[in-house]
């Protein structure tokens, strides 16, 4: 019968469902939601994940630029968030990185260094259950590290969504870069990965199976949360 019932859920995981798919557009600062694509980079495939994690469209989404896009000023140490246009709806995890621009937030590519400030994972038991706490979230909000330094930053939102990654290149990226200005930092200088580079489409936490057998752990994707 469990198998049975697992076999149900991934053949339904498999039906196409355009209202399924969702949106990081909206920034939220001073614990309100700004108008989307504000301070939000807008991106060209409407509501379509990225699949490939070796692609330059990892960074911010695909055809996600700085061209009419507001930088948002906060402080070091200040709450801030994403909101979404629907509801989280596939079963998956939820990265938030930040990446230092050279100068201006609107005219950088994301090209260099980022680091991790706040996950949500998934949560095992041995083999029971495995359950996703970002189902049906509409927001999430984290502090931006007090110690970073000052300047201006993209924050980048990632939900991986696991309902198909049973097979390569099929887990689903759902991504938001927003520009910030942050003010009254300190002098910190995170250790930092790629965007390409920092996955490959194999790692344990890209590449599962959640349905049957129901996994007995979960890796989460990227490198430890820098809590400075």
């Amino acid at each position: 019968m469990k198998t049975f019932f697992a076999c149900l859920s991934f053949a339904l995981a498999l039906i196409p469902n355009v209202a399924a798919h969702y949106r990081f557009n909206s920034l939220i600062i001073g614990g309100q939601s700004s108008p989307e694509y504000t301070y939000i980079r807008k991106n060209s495939n409407f509501n379509s994940p990225v699949t490939d994690v070796t692609s330059n469209d990892l960074r911010c989404n695909v055809g996600a630029t700085g061209a009419g896009t507001e930088t948002a000023t906060v402080a070091a140490g200040d709450t801030v968030g994403f909101a979404l246009d629907t509801p989280v709806y596939h079963q998956g995890v939820l990265n938030v990185y930040m990446s230092k621009a050279p100068a201006d937030a609107a005219s950088y590519d994301g090209s260099g260094g980022w680091f991790k400030i706040y996950e949500i994972s998934a949560v095992t038991d041995g083999g029971k259950t495995i359950t996703f706490p970002t189902d049906n979230a509409s927001k999430f909000t984290f502090t931006i590290p007090s110690s970073i330094t000052s300047g201006d930053y993209l924050l980048r939102i990632e939900h991986i969504a696991l309902h198909v990654a049973q097979s390569v290149g099929a887990a689903q990226f759902y991504i938001s870069c927003a520009q910030l200005t942050v003010t009254g930092g300190g002098s910190a200088e995170p250790a930092t990965v790629s965007i390409p580079g920092v996955y490959q489409a194999t790692d344990p936490g890209i590449l599962i199976g959640i349905y049957y057998p129901i996994p007995t752990t979960y890796v989460q994707p990227g490198p430890e949360v820098f809590s400075g």
